[in-house]
């Protein structure tokens, strides 16, 4: 599975109407494609919910 797969599925919903006009103005400042900016957004949101879910668990098991 390649990360720019994982990173376009991400960027569903409310995230594409954030990430693909941030992702058309850095791709236009930088060598990078805006397909490769949007994935990179997307992993980005991905991440942030995982991380929040590992603090949850984690918080419930301290508080447990």
């Amino acid at each position: 599975m390649k990360a720019k797969t994982i990173g376009n599925q991400a960027l569903s919903g409310w995230r594409t109407k954030v990430g693909k006009p941030v992702a058309k103005q850095l791709s236009q400042r930088t060598r990078l494609k805006a397909d490769q900016v949007e994935a990179a957004i997307g992993a980005l949101f991905f991440l942030s919910s995982v991380w929040y879910v590992f603090q949850t668990i984690r918080g419930a098991i301290k508080k447990g």
